[in-house]
């Protein structure tokens, strides 16, 4: 019986396109792995996406604070899907070794955890806007490249970020890097929840290790005291 059976969604829920469908011509696929020690504790996620005859056309990999497996499962699938969104790619295949990720993805289970929910909502939304998506659960043996990644990540503390082919790609894959403040100050608008202790934001943020925030509060749902 699979560890998760007990968060089986309703059988009517909504599935995203079965994987089994013939699929259409053009489909990228992007194989996703997240990472953490301690979980939760160091985390990291990385994205290998190929383009239709097989060419790597991004190698993404970027070390998170402290979080859980899950959580940086969610942000590898939120970062292929934003390239994908940004690059033109219209149909996308992820692959993923986390049964977890996969399965709520598709409906079969419910996400319950606080943590995640933010991150599945985002997700959910990007992928309805490409006009092919779907996700299948591999073997780990199976996502070999993008596991390497996420520990390259986690065990150097860089960020990997490597863009092949298109110059439209190219530009948007290694943007991040380019556009961290330096000298001056720029403002950027973000949603984070209070867990732990600590704020989360509900999207990754591309922002090199070290960069210093400051941050204007506002407590939704009541008046901060």
């Amino acid at each position: 019986m699979s560890p998760y059976s007990r968060d089986l969604a309703p059988a009517s829920a909504k599935l995203f396109s079965d994987p089994q469908e013939k699929p259409p011509a053009g489909v990228h696929v992007a194989n996703i792995d997240g990472a953490a020690r301690g979980n939760p504790g160091p985390a990291s996620y990385a994205v290998v996406m190929r383009d239709p005859s097989g060419k790597v056309v991004l190698e993404l990999a970027k070390r998170l604070g402290r979080e859980t497996n899950n959580v940086a499962e969610y942000y590898a699938l939120i970062a292929a899907l934003d390239f994908a969104l940004n690059n033109g790619v219209k149909a996308l295949r992820i692959r993923s070794d986390s049964e977890l990720l996969v399965r709520q993805m598709q409906g079969r289970y419910k996400v319950k955890s606080a943590d995640l929910k933010p991150l599945h909502e985002r997700a959910g939304k990007m992928s309805r806007q490409l006009a092919y998506f779907a996700i299948e659960h591999v073997r780990r043996e199976m996502n070999c490249d993008a596991d390497a990644l996420a520990n390259l990540a986690l065990d150097s503390g860089n960020v990997h970020n490597s863009a092949h082919g298109s110059d439209t790609a190219a530009a948007s894959a290694s943007a991040p890097a380019k556009t961290a403040p330096q000298s001056h100050s720029k403002r950027q608008k973000l949603r984070a929840r209070f867990v732990r202790g600590v704020l989360v934001p509900n999207e990754p943020l591309d922002l090199p290790e070290g960069t210093e925030v400051s941050l204007d509060l506002r407590v939704e749902g009541k008046e901060p005291e």
